[in-house]
């Protein structure tokens, strides 16, 4: 009832084990967000805006009832004119208001967030106005259609040699930014699939395969693979893998992907120093922090779930524990880590679904093996070395004229070394507070000993009570 921008909110968090409770994510990752659609009148309307002409320039003939019906966009189903006549397409089209809505919607949560940090200052440690931020460029590429498209391309590209994995062509001179024109598929759902005869098993060890290239070898990856965005194509005995609805992906630069692969490498081996190692290198230490603390905590953790089938492992607690026990030593993980979780998570789910038997560790431990052997390769060696050569090299060349500045700044008197002591204002706080008890407690105890040598008894005995009681 909240709306798309609080249906995606929620399931951009259900991303977030390090933030969020195991059960409010378990009802997170249920946020539907299917609504009714709209007129077919403001639809069209969209469509010819966008495209700059009248609906029948381009489609021969355009259903009025969609397919699917969500908050930011609905799906129909359209014929295409082409040279050779006209071909099947299905046309995302973003809702005419949904934008303005959006940007609306992130100004209150902007506010909100800020509000929080001021009344509540501990909540810096969850980043509320980093989480917004998060979303705001999740919901801002998702409402550009024309990023859509050039992720359906990258996946196309990257996937073109591999005959058990299917995205839909995109077809460019129908599709703007508010507008997709993708080519159809025609298939069957995970699990008509499955009752129609295909081999659960196969699906699910295919899946794995298409996911793991996604994360590990190109870097670029389908951020929520769920049943929903599946589609099983080809015949009973060769099931196709088909994946639409790419607007949210996630992405791995080099050195994380290489981090990543290393973890899951440990993972693999169950080598519980080697997974602290690598969970160690992808976070970001906010503080110097105790190691053998905290490998212990991370071997404890990782025991409790490696060596088990896929249907004893929970990949989910599991990353969220890691998460959590880096985070308690000060170690922050990265979003894109976090997300990738959040994918390997969901492919957990699809597998348990369609083959309760398959070990996912098991599966992948090949993969990660020849993933390994290529990172520790000669010709990738060689490259990493040039590529150092190459920065020493440039620092090298700068560094005559960083010293002469330098040199220059001395001349001139304008060379100054700071330091910062940021423990120094607390301590003398500290000793200026005990400083001035230690003068009230003194005068109190010599007011009191005055009075008493006049026979003040009673307020004598006062004064010294307060002196020992404020001590």
């Amino acid at each position: 009832d909240l709306g798309p921008s609080f249906v995606k909110l929620g399931q951009i968090m259900s991303t977030r084990p390090d933030l969020i409770p195991e059960d409010i994510l378990v009802e997170l990752k249920k946020l539907q967000d299917d609504v009714a659609p709209e007129p077919f009148d403001a639809i069209r309307e969209q469509v010819e805006r966008e495209l700059g002409c009248p609906l029948s320039d381009f489609y021969e003939s355009f259903d009025e009832a969609p397919l699917a019906s969500a908050s930011i966009a609905q799906v129909h189903r359209a014929r295409l004119r082409n040279d050779d006549g006209s071909i099947d397409v299905v046309v995302k089209v973003q809702r005419p208001q949904v934008q303005a809505l959006m940007a609306r919607d992130v100004d209150l949560l902007y506010w909100l967030a800020k509000a929080i940090v001021r009344s509540m200052p501990e909540s810096h440690l969850y980043r509320p106005v980093s989480l917004v931020e998060e979303f705001d460029r999740s919901v801002s590429a998702e409402l550009d259609f024309a990023l859509e498209a050039d992720n359906h391309e990258r996946f196309t590209a990257n996937f073109e040699n591999n005959p058990h994995a299917k995205f839909p062509k995109v077809y460019r001179r129908a599709s703007a930014k508010r507008v997709l024109t993708l080519e159809y598929l025609e298939g069957r759902k995970v699990d008509a699939a499955q009752r129609a005869g295909v081999s659960g098993e196969l699906m699910a060890k295919r899946a794995v395969e298409i996911i793991i290239q996604q994360i590990f070898e190109d870097g670029f990856f389908h951020a929520d693979p769920h049943p929903g965005n599946i589609i099983i194509l080809g015949g009973n005995d060769d099931p196709v893998i088909g994946m639409v609805d790419v607007g949210m992906v996630g992405r791995l630069m080099p050195k994380m992907r290489d981090r990543t692969i290393d973890l899951m490498f440990a993972a693999v081996r169950e080598d519980y120093a080697g997974i602290a190692d690598a969970l160690y290198a992808i976070g970001r230490p906010a503080h110097k922090i105790d190691r053998d603390a905290y490998d212990a905590e991370v071997a404890v953790l990782a025991q409790r779930y490696l060596g088990k089938r896929l249907k004893d492992i929970e990949i989910g607690a599991l990353t969220r524990d890691l998460v959590m026990g880096s985070r308690k030593f000060g170690v922050e993980i990265p979003s894109e880590f976090l997300m990738l979780g959040k994918s390997l998570m969901t492919v957990e789910g699809v597998g348990k679904e369609l083959y309760p038997e398959l070990d996912l560790l098991e599966e992948v431990r090949p993969y990660f093996i020849e993933l390994f052997q290529k990172r520790y390769s000669p010709e990738r060696m060689t490259e990493d070395a040039f590529r150092g050569l190459l920065r020493v090299g440039a620092a090298a060349s700068e560094m005559p004229l960083q010293l002469e500045e330098i040199l220059d700044d001395l001349r001139k008197g304008a060379f100054s070394v700071r330091t910062q002591q940021t423990q120094l204002e607390s301590a003398a706080d500290r000793l200026g507070r005990r400083a001035f008890s230690g003068l009230v407690v003194g005068s109190l105890i010599i007011a009191g000993a005055i009075l008493l040598s006049q026979e003040s008894y009673w307020l004598g005995g006062i004064i010294l009570g307060a002196g020992a009681l404020y001590a």
